[in-house]
């Protein structure tokens, strides 16, 4: 029990570390400050972890049985080639 919520305290913070990021300079390009930019990027971070790109590489992260650091940098890469692929 204390093995899966590890794992999935890892993958929601390497989906956090990578929503952020995106969400943030979104942001920026909007000038919000204050309670509206802390309502827009918890909508953000939310409807990111809800994209078909982002479930397909946990997917991926889950069978190569990734973790810490390892599962972050696969997630970054996996998510923006994805994203990449499809523009």
């Amino acid at each position: 029990m204390k093995k899966t919520a590890c794992l999935f305290l890892l993958a929601f913070a390497a989906g956090s570390a990578l929503a952020i990021d995106d969400c943030e300079s979104r942001a920026a390009e909007k000038k919000l400050a204050g309670a509206a930019k802390t309502s827009f990027l918890k909508k953000c971070q939310t409807d990111f972890r809800a994209t078909p790109e982002f479930a397909a590489c946990e997917q991926k992260a889950g069978e190569k049985k990734l973790a810490g650091a390892a599962r972050n940098s696969f997630m970054k890469k996996c998510v923006h080639d994805t994203q990449a692929g499809s523009r």
